[in-house]
């Protein structure tokens, strides 16, 4: 059997999975930042196992599935020279696993060449044995904007110019935290969680959006709700249902050739967002598939979504303007 991301996130099961501790994933000289003091929102203290899947065959291009998130953290990637703009990171994986290099490392990669900071979100997966299994990424989430966000100054960022980006299910998730800031998914813990979780922009990358409609992803629907979740909570974790005047502007990018995630989900989005009103914008590309991230030849239209997606976020003042 060959493993893809398409098979695992068909409904497959992930296998062959290699124990290794976080320096497995994570550099030696990297920052992690601890989301959580003590044990996270929902846990039963359970056992969880870190394990990675190394997809690849060539050390000098990792590409690692991450699952046993037990211990959420940030990676905080710094620029050379911060422009004071931020990125929180969020990789996909259909909230069974996390694309790491693909949807974290070679993002961070880009966007520190910009200026910007990044933080790589590890977040946790909803059914690795938590309580309230369908907020835990969500609860992640609202805690690492809110950390930024308290600690920018030492971040050498703004805190008015918090941007985040998600990839597939991770996609979902950054479209959650857009649309669901302000609603109270855990108990704060420490004043840090006074801070606003609204991200100023949020870009969405061949994004989960439904978990109701037909064209749903199925696998990342039953991930996070369960397998036998009902019609009221799919509504209530579908993005589009929830967009309203506190949206923050949302950048969209799908492949029209993505076989796994429909493009449909971000046209719901789209409408969503038009019919409030809301900065939008969408680009529906000929070719890339699924999981493309930063990945893509030139030849391929999908490739362009990077420099796209800084337009959008200079226009809406969140990156600096282009100096050319």
């Amino acid at each position: 059997m060959i493993l893809s991301r398409r098979t695992v996130l068909g409904g497959a099961t992930l296998l062959a999975a290699k124990a290794a501790p976080i320096a497995a994933q994570i550099a030696r000289t990297d920052e992690v930042v601890d989301l959580w003091r003590g044990p996270p929102p929902g846990s039963r203290g359970a056992a969880i196992v870190r394990k990675v899947n190394e997809r690849s065959k060539d050390p000098a291009h990792p590409d690692r599935w991450i699952t046993g998130i037990a211990r959420p953290v940030m990676i905080v990637r710094r620029p050379a020279q911060p422009n004071g703009s931020a990125v929180l990171l969020m990789p996909g994986g259909g909230y069974g696993f996390l694309s790491y290099d693909n949807e974290g490392v070679e993002q961070a990669a880009w966007l520190n060449a910009r200026g910007v900071t990044a933080f790589i979100l590890l977040y946790r997966l909803p059914g690795e044995g938590w309580d309230g299994r369908a907020d835990v990424p969500l609860q992640d989430a609202q805690r690492a904007i809110r950390l930024i966000r308290a600690n920018a100054t030492r971040y050498a960022v703004r805190p008015d110019r918090i941007a985040i980006l998600g990839f597939s299910a991770g996609g979902h998730l950054a479209g959650s935290l857009a649309t669901r800031h302000a609603e109270p998914v855990y108990a704060p813990v420490d004043a840090a969680d006074r801070m606003s979780a609204r991200p100023d922009l949020a870009g969405l990358i061949y994004p989960v959006v439904s978990l109701d409609a037909a064209f749903t992803h199925g696998g990342s629907r039953d991930n996070l709700l369960g397998p036998d979740s009902g019609t009221t909570d799919r509504q209530a974790q579908s993005v589009e249902q929830r967009v309203d005047a506190a949206t923050p502007p949302l950048f969209l990018a799908h492949a029209a050739d993505d076989g796994l995630v429909p493009p449909a989900n971000s046209v719901a989005l789209w409408t969503a967002m038009q019919a409030a009103r809301r900065p939008v914008a969408m680009h529906i590309f000929e070719d890339g598939g699924h999981g493309f991230g930063t990945r893509l030849p030139a030849a391929q239209s999908a490739s362009a979504w990077p420099r796209l997606f800084a337009t959008f976020a200079a226009r809406q003042g969140i990156f600096p303007a282009p100096t050319a």
